[in-house]
């Protein structure tokens, strides 16, 4: 794991290499997968423990790193809009030298700062994996603004974090306080409902092939016409059963489905490996223009 100066700030980042070369021929070189935590009680934990391990196996040089304010990056009090945590993103690139195309995989707000990196700069991003997340659109916004003000009615008051943990244990009620004392201490809630949105017309330029992967019992999927009208090329899989901790609660099907979209866009390199993991195929072909439920 290593610190890194970035815009400013520094963010705590790992890289995951592929364990086999790339191939020698001149053939492109395989997108970086960078994968985008969520917001408030996320980490890259949640992309370490799910998908990071694959897609380096497959082939995919990995990128994970805490966004501001979460983990052990920076928290400053200050600076928490859309346009920040996309200034984040790229000025990470470039201190890390990442100069080919990308994948970018954003788990729920994550998602929304992968759509608005690629909103800025659509030559770069090969391909976007959207869990439970919506482009910043003012209805994605909209639902933003009233789950962070419910969190932050709810987390400060006395017993909270107690509670939390005699539900669902110690290291839930440890997330909890850190995001009481960080939605406490800074302007996140504030300022990142309030955010600068980027022009329709420049989300609807955003061409590369889109997934998104949704759970049945999250209020969050009503929002896939929005975005299969914002961006034809979309595909969005519902989970019919599952809440919006999706990607912690199915990681194995989430991987799937990852995989199989991945077949005819991105294939693994010459001697690449097949992702670990039982259900999930190596990339292969498959069409990306449609909605299916599983």
């Amino acid at each position: 794991m290593t610190m890194v100066r970035a815009n400013g700030i520094t963010l705590h980042t790992q890289r995951l290499d592929p364990p086999h070369p790339p191939p020698a021929d001149g053939s492109a070189p395989m997108p970086t997968a960078v994968l985008i935590h969520g917001m408030a009680s996320d980490t890259m934990a949640s992309w370490y423990f799910t998908l990071a391990e694959p897609l380096a196996t497959a082939g995919f040089p990995v990128l994970l790193y805490d966004l501001r304010g979460h983990g052990r990056s920076d928290r400053p009090a200050t600076g928490y809009a859309l346009a920040d945590f996309v200034d984040d993103l790229a000025g990470l690139l470039t201190e890390l030298d990442v100069t080919g195309p990308l994948l970018l995989c954003g788990n729920s707000f994550g998602g929304t700062i992968a759509f608005g990196y690629a909103a800025r700069h659509p030559e770069r991003v090969a391909g976007i994996v959207a869990v439970e997340s919506a482009p910043p659109i003012e209805e994605w916004m909209a639902r933003v603004k009233v789950r962070l003000a419910r969190v932050v009615d709810r987390l400060p008051r006395e017993g909270t974090v107690a509670e939390i943990g005699l539900r669902r244990g110690r290291l839930a009620a440890r997330r909890a306080d850190d995001t009481r004392r960080m939605l406490t201490s800074t302007t996140l809630a504030e300022e990142l409902p309030a955010s600068a949105l980027p022009p329709g017309e420049q989300l609807a330029a955003i061409g590369c092939p889109v997934l998104c992967v949704y759970g049945g019992r999250s209020a969050v999927h009503e929002l896939a016409p929005a975005v299969r009208s914002l961006l034809p090329q979309a595909r969005t899989v519902v989970l019919p059963d599952e809440k919006h901790t999706v990607l912690i609660d199915q990681p194995e099907q989430v991987r799937r489905h990852v995989f199989d979209w991945l077949t005819a866009e991105c294939p693994p390199p010459v001697g690449g490996g097949t992702p670990a993991g039982p259900g999930v195929a190596a990339a292969g072909g498959l069409a990306v223009d449609h909605t299916t439920t599983s």
